[in-house]
């Protein structure tokens, strides 16, 4: 397996080396601005330089090449494997009268037959990520592991996109499915956010909208906290997750809020919120966050089992970079740490990360996570 990087910005290529002609790649991750995604000359030339390639991706919050973080810009991420077969589908959600039509189509149209893992990159806004991780985990093979991440449009919430080839919108889903016995595959997610406050019982809820907690207002508890960052939702919202305890088997999952609906005077977050489970309120400590990036990276290796890979996917959460801001080199500093200089890192900051938890294949929707994937080609 061999990967390289390229980097667009401000109408040139950063990197000391061009694109390629006629690059035999397979497959080429491109995760950036989605004016640039758009433009048809910006699609002609990457197309002139992985012609046999499929090209996927998504807006961002934030794009990742090696240990730094760019804004409005393009990341390339080409990736030529020798004994590995790549296949990718896509759909939009538009094109289908209900979601579970649209998932059990998209999944179906992959090959099962040695497929090993695939990788999902989805839209940000219009897509329900727990919804979205339970329907994949019922239409795939049980063994077969699923990672990726909710496309994001930095800190403003109005419209994420992905692209697939020269199909580039929003409300799209892409899955590239990953085929043969010689690649190992990785994932860990971890992520740093400390509780506080008492425990609070959603008492109404719909899906992933959150109406009331203990009897009152979500919208207006949360107005309190944020105090005079209120007006600043639903971004500054993300300083204060939600930590959702599952009352049955004791774990907790971390969920972030979307968007606002002052109408309902509710919050919408990313993935579900259920009735008669209890949160918390979460809030960042910037030590803990760095310490959860490593431990994803350590995650990744174990279940790989192995110390080498040769090129990592790294999903961030856009809420831990509002929080680290300047910072944020730290926690991708420290994943390199973990994986090796030899590994090319590469990503983005989303609005949700999709990762098993642990040695489980079950995958689920985290939020304000830091969720690597690890991929290693054997001879």
């Amino acid at each position: 397996m061999k990967s390289s990087q390229y980097h667009y910005q401000n109408r040139v290529w950063q990197t000391s080396k061009s694109l390629p002609l006629a690059s035999p790649a397979q497959l080429v991750l491109t995760f950036g601005c989605r004016q640039l995604a758009s433009s048809k000359e910006f699609q002609s030339e990457l197309r002139l330089a992985f012609p046999d390639a499929d090209i996927i991706g998504c807006s961002t919050s934030g794009e990742i090449i090696d240990t730094e973080v760019f804004d409005e810009t393009m990341v390339v991420n080409e990736l030529t494997f020798e004994h590995t077969e790549t296949q990718c589908r896509s759909i939009n959600l538009d094109d289908f009268a209900s979601f579970d039509a649209a998932i059990s189509s998209l999944a179906e149209s992959l090959p099962f037959e040695h497929l090993k893992h695939v990788l999902v990159i989805s839209d940000g806004q219009n897509v329900n990520g727990t919804d979205l991780a339970e329907k994949l985990m019922t239409k795939l093979p049980t063994k077969v592991t699923i990672s990726g991440g909710l496309a994001g449009d930095g800190d403003r919430f109005n419209e994420t996109i992905v692209w697939h080839n020269d199909k580039v919108s929003a409300k799209q889903i892409v899955l590239c499915g990953f085929y043969g016995d010689q690649l190992q595959v990785g994932f860990g997610s971890a992520g740093g956010w400390v509780p506080f406050g008492p425990e609070r019982l959603i008492t109404k809820s719909e899906a992933n909208e959150l109406y009331e907690l203990d009897g009152q207002s979500a919208l207006e508890l949360y107005k309190e906290y944020l105090g005079e960052f209120a007006s600043e939702l639903p971004a500054s919202a993300l300083r204060f997750p939600l930590c959702l305890k599952n009352e049955n088997n004791g774990d907790f999952t971390v969920r972030t809020i979307l968007n606002i609906d002052e109408s309902s005077n509710s919050l919408i977050f990313a993935g579900d919120i259920p009735e008669g489970q209890y949160v918390t309120l979460m809030r960042a400590n910037t030590g803990k966050l760095i310490d959860g990036a490593q431990l994803s990276a350590q995650q990744s290796l174990d279940i790989a089992g192995c110390d080498d890979p040769d090129f990592a996917l790294l999903i961030s959460c856009v809420g831990r970079r509002l929080v680290l801001q300047q910072e944020s080199e730290y926690e991708l500093e420290s994943v390199q740490e973990v994986l090796g200089e030899g590994c090319t890192l590469g990503g983005f900051y989303s609005y949700g990360e999709l990762s098993p938890r642990g040695f489980e294949n079950r995958c689920l929707l985290h939020n304000q996570t830091m969720t690597v994937t690890t991929f290693k080609e054997h001879n």
